[in-house]
């Protein structure tokens, strides 16, 4: 029943996610780690404010404490991405991160994170998965958290100085306090407040809090930076003046920005404007790395600085391979998660804002006057993303029809190429695209489009909606 997607295994609270579920992970991931070296074994471990994430960490560690891993474990609710730096910062070869991201209250998940702080690929993903058979024909063992933590198998500490320390490095932090910038951001009730109100504070920002508290149920909503959940924090910059308005998700690897006009940024737009600022302000040269459902306009960005631009599957882990690989200076994806060069090999959306935040103190234009001129020379990105729920019976009739007999609707416009690099995407000679590709998170079918307006993007999404006879 464990499976790990794109964003590692998720599932919902007292169905699949359960403690014996946890801990048969967990064995199965020591009996991996045992067989690759079996000395010096050694895991660091974190967890979200979500339901059950504490105690999922401490299942977790009875568990490594039996087979002989010792366990550093992060003792307060924490951001995915301070995993990923500790992993990388100080040579462990596996880290774990009890959290279900952005997904809905009712779900909790774990991520795993392999050397150099990376999200694990698919081959080590599949791996994990074989030793869940064998871990499921041998006992788990176990000893009592409390027990173990005495005889020092689990080491509670709290890295979160270290984390910052190395955001604020490579902030320009002295360009910031000589704006005097007033920000609000909104943590949706998740991990980042800290970390980003003491950055900030630092900079000598005005920082203001909504959404802070710890709330298993994030508020009723999705704890994931949309417009849609982001309209309490458009009021909050408009009514106060702010310059920038920030949030991010459940687990902070995401960002979602409000200019200082109220005016939602989608995450295409975010990841334009740090290349742009990278580019042209701050004189860094390289390649940008986007997935397959994130905007082509990045594409001529980077051409206009002679540059490329290249595209990779859905899942941070093919970004992070593709950015080493190439030497990119950016990388990120439509759904809010970005990274930078120098920085962690996965996203991170608190260095995410914090570079946002240094951009505006930097060219001193204003967040909205920024985008503008992306706007007037790269073009506006205009698409449309839907969700589309089907039985589950039906998965591979449509996984049939899209990657096995290839079949495509009537679009109406010339098609210049399809790939099946992740889903189907389709190539119009216009310069736009359409995808459908199964989540690798929820059941569902996500069908993303990208045209010159919304309402032909809309169209087309309809089309390939009404065809696969999906909801």
């Amino acid at each position: 029943m464990i499976q790990f997607g794109t964003g590692g295994w998720r599932a919902v609270i007292g169905d699949e996610f359960t403690k014996a579920n946890i801990q048969l992970l967990t064995k199965a991931l020591c009996m991996k780690m045992k067989a690759e070296c079996p000395r010096n074994l050694r895991m660091v471990i974190g967890y979200d404010r979500r339901f059950l994430s504490k105690e999922a960490v401490k299942w977790a560690c009875e568990v490594m404490a039996a087979e002989g891993i010792k366990t550093w474990f992060v003792n307060r609710s924490c951001p995915t991405p301070l995993i990923m730096f500790y992993v990388q910062k100080h040579g462990f070869s596996y880290g774990m991160m009890v959290t279900a991201s952005h997904n809905p209250a009712i779900y909790n998940g774990i991520k795993v994170f392999t050397e150099g702080g990376r999200d694990a690929s698919e081959e080590q993903t599949a791996q994990i998965e074989r030793y869940l058979e064998l871990a499921a024909e041998d006992e788990i063992v176990t000893i009592d958290y409390e027990k173990a933590r005495e005889q020092g198998k689990v080491i509670e500490f709290n890295p979160l100085n270290e984390y910052l320390d190395n955001i604020i490095d490579h902030i320009d932090m002295k360009a910031i306090r000589g704006r005097g910038l007033h920000v609000v951001l909104d943590p949706m009730y998740g991990v980042s407040q800290t970390s980003l109100k003491t950055i900030l504070s630092t900079a000598r920002c005005e920082v203001d809090l909504i959404h802070e508290r710890h709330d298993t149920l994030f508020g009723r909503k999705l704890p994931a930076p949309t417009e849609d959940t982001l309209k309490a924090l458009q009021n909050y910059v408009l009514d106060m003046e702010c310059d920038i308005g920030i949030a991010t998700d459940g687990d902070a690897d995401r960002i979602g920005v409000i200019d200082d006009q109220g005016r939602y940024l989608t995450a295409n737009e975010i990841l334009m404007l740090l290349y742009y600022y990278l580019l042209k302000y701050k004189g860094w040269r390289g390649p940008a790395v986007r997935n397959v459902a994130t905007t082509h306009i990045l594409d001529k960005l980077a051409a206009a600085f002679g540059e490329s631009c290249y595209e990779v599957p859905v899942g941070f882990k093919y970004i992070s391979a593709k950015m080493q690989e190439t030497g990119a200076v950016i990388g990120g994806e439509s759904s809010g998660g970005l990274t930078v060069k120098g920085h962690i090999h996965g996203k991170d959306g608190i260095y995410a804002a914090a570079l946002l935040v240094e951009m505006i103190a930097v060219t001193g234009s204003s967040l909205s006057d920024l985008v503008k001129e992306i706007h007037e020379k790269f073009g506006r990105c205009c698409m449309t993303e839907r969700s589309c729920s089907f039985p589950r019976e039906r998965r591979q009739e449509i996984f049939r029809i899209l990657m096995e007999d290839k079949l495509l609707p009537d679009f109406g416009l010339p098609i210049d190429h399809v790939s099946y690099l992740d889903g189907c995407k389709v190539y119009f000679q216009n310069g736009g695209w359409i995808i459908a590709r199964f989540s690798g998170t929820e059941p569902v079918l996500r069908i993303f489009c990208e045209m010159d307006t919304k309402e032909e993007a809309r169209k087309l999404s309809d089309i390939f909606q009404t065809f696969l006879q999906v909801g």
